[in-house]
């Protein structure tokens, strides 16, 4: 399905040095933060206490994050918990108190709010796991870059698995420097968000891709930048249908979804953006740069011979 068909090519590729240009420097700049001032990790990754506290009826969780704020602990993640009327609550570290006292200091607070609150029960969550949970999530990127390089030169080919994985890179890179930037709290729903993107955004590499192969198969005299330009400026119809309509659910997760979907919806929206710049300017630039060619895509099968015949090999 396409909403509109553009009849003469966008030259794309001859804008491809500034545009990478530009996203070199973004690059460098979210290293930099990511290096000067650190991702705000949440509770989930620093340890805390986890508090678990019980309403007689539905609890409303905003009247909950103001009573903390106003305790000190305006990035305690707060959120239902099994039914409407249980509400998990953590508080992240602070010094010079236990985990007792932290969890005495937020019943004290919320009675005063209401006094049918009961208390559940009370966890530590050492720093300890918070390293395993970076461990494992460092694991599961791995994982997946891997899996999308295998994938892309398997599907494709060789330069195109280098272009596709370093496109989709940049993209990962780019959210944490806006999360480092703003420090906005990096929990794991964002490390989930950053992993979607990763897929999300290979997603689009690999449709510019096969509409690439395709082009060289059909169009025999196109050169190499004509053949991309073509490529991508007949996706363009598909791309802003499904990136469209993907970014207004995203939308309304993050307008709509509360403080636990916020910053989950903020790294998908960040993620959707770059990730159709880096498929057009960067997979596809880096791709022509590597020197791809139509062989690599159409590779001829060479005709087997029979040794003993005497006209082997004849042209008439």
């Amino acid at each position: 399905m396409e909403f509109f068909r553009i009849h003469k090519d966008i030259p794309f590729m001859q804008r491809a040095l500034i545009f990478n240009a530009i996203s070199f420097l973004t690059f460098i700049a979210a290293v930099f933060f990511l290096l000067h001032r650190g991702l705000h990790l949440s509770v989930e990754f620093t340890g805390g206490t986890v508090v678990e506290v019980q309403y007689p009826e539905a609890a409303k969780l905003e009247p909950v994050r103001s009573t903390l704020g106003t305790l000190g602990y305006p990035d305690a993640l707060v959120q239902n918990f099994g039914t409407s009327r249980d509400v998990l609550i953590r508080l992240p570290l602070k010094a010079g108190l236990t985990s007792a006292q932290q969890s005495d200091q937020v019943m004290t607070g919320l009675k005063a709010q209401n006094a049918q609150v009961q208390l559940q029960r009370v966890e530590f969550v050492g720093p300890q796991v918070g390293k395993e949970l970076v461990t494992n999530g460092l694991l599961a990127l791995a994982c997946v870059v891997i899996g999308i390089v295998i994938y892309l030169s398997v599907r494709f080919e060789w330069k195109y698995a280098v272009a596709g994985i370093i496109a989709n890179l940049h993209d990962v890179v780019i959210i944490l420097g806006f999360f480092a930037y703003f420090q906005w709290e990096f929990s794991l729903s964002v490390l989930a968000a950053v992993l979607a993107v990763l897929g999300y955004s290979v997603n689009e590499s690999v449709v510019i891709f096969d509409r690439i192969r395709e082009t060289f198969r059909r169009e025999r005299k196109m050169s190499v930048t004509e053949v991309i330009n073509h490529a991508i400026t007949s996706t363009i119809s598909r791309t802003i249908i499904t990136h469209g309509s993907t970014q207004m659910m995203v939308l309304s997760m993050f307008f709509f979804g509360g403080p636990t979907l916020h910053y989950f919806a903020l790294a998908l929206t960040v993620g959707i953006c770059f990730g159709i710049y880096s498929s057009v300017f960067v997979a596809a630039a880096l791709a022509m740069w590597l020197g791809v060619k139509r062989e690599d895509l159409l590779k001829e099968k060479k005709t087997q011979h029979d040794p003993n015949d005497p006209n082997a090999g004849a042209q008439v």
